[in-house]
């Protein structure tokens, strides 16, 4: 698999984002572990997970302790693997999200999540999302005693806009390595947040990256087909016959500057092996010009 940098740690391209496979409508375990042996096996070495996605009423970090049974299970090279988590978040019982960036919270979260995920410290901690009830300032706080204190090898910041990107900069420095935010042929309004990890050398990390595509079906027809804005992926898709969602997936890796890292979530071991293979296909400035043109 193509590589790409995150903080001076090589990892494949494409990322495994493990979501689906702990919250509403997840597979059995089975199913779930043989995903994340799949995308292993395909030559994923990311996997980015959070200490909330579980169903509503479940237990926190439900995910954390499946991506960790999934590498205990793993018969191939562990020490490839990075594994990006998050906190910040949680959930409400009617199935809602909740948010909380308090610096003791912060910590006691990142604390327990490195307990649930083993190892020496954490891979990469990302803060999951901006508490408008919080200084932002005082949540990077946290997360730099994290990184002082060795809970944390590298940080992330997700869901933030430019200023926020550059005030997480002022306080983590060059531990600081990526961005998460959503980003995907549906939803192109993180474009400056993008073009600023370029220019400061962060990692960008689309979540949600096959909006606009993850619904059509890998071998018929879909009515999103029909949409200027997303026609394009179909069809060049049809022309290389692979599926849309792997065009969608090479077409991020192709975003300017070259440090877009996609995590599309699978639940699946055929769809984790799918977008895996999207990290080999390379498309022509043809292709990438009519992908662009459905920009919103």
């Amino acid at each position: 698999m193509r590589q790409r940098t995150l903080g001076g740690t090589t990892v494949g391209a494409v990322g495994l984002g493990a979501m689906p496979l702990s919250i509403e409508g997840h597979p059995d375990e089975a199913r779930a572990l043989a995903t994340v042996h799949a995308a292993l096996d395909s030559g994923v070495t990311l996997l980015d997970t959070a200490d909330s996605y579980h169903p509503p009423g479940g237990r926190t970090g439900a995910n954390e302790r499946l991506v960790a049974r999934a590498l205990a299970t793993y018969g191939g090279d562990r020490d490839a693997v990075l594994v990006a988590t998050k906190g910040g978040r949680g959930r409400s019982a009617d199935g809602g999200w909740t948010v909380d960036g308090r610096p003791g919270h912060l910590r006691r979260a990142a604390e327990d999540s490195a307990r649930r995920l083993g190892g020496d410290a954490i891979g990469l901690y990302q803060l999951h999302k901006p508490d408008p009830a919080v200084p932002y300032a005082e949540s990077l706080g946290a997360l730099r005693e994290l990184l002082d204190a060795g809970t944390v090898r590298l940080a992330g910041v997700s869901n933030v806009d430019r200023a926020q990107i550059l005030l997480a900069r002022e306080i983590l420095g060059e531990r600081l390595v990526s961005v998460q935010n959503r980003y995907s042929p549906a939803v192109r309004d993180s474009e400056p947040e993008l073009r600023l990890c370029a220019e400061l050398g962060l990692a960008f990390l689309p979540w949600s990256p096959l909006g606009g595509i993850s619904r059509s079906s890998l071998d018929g027809s879909s009515a999103q087909e029909a949409d200027p804005r997303f026609g394009a992926f179909h069809r060049v898709a049809r022309a290389r016959g692979v599926s849309p969602q792997r065009v969608a997936l090479a077409w991020l890796l192709d975003r300017p500057g070259g440090h877009v890292l996609p995590i599309p979530g699978a639940s699946r071991p055929e769809t984790a092996r799918d977008s895996a293979r999207a990290a080999d296909l390379v498309l022509t400035p043809e292709e990438l010009g009519e992908l662009d043109a459905g920009e919103l």
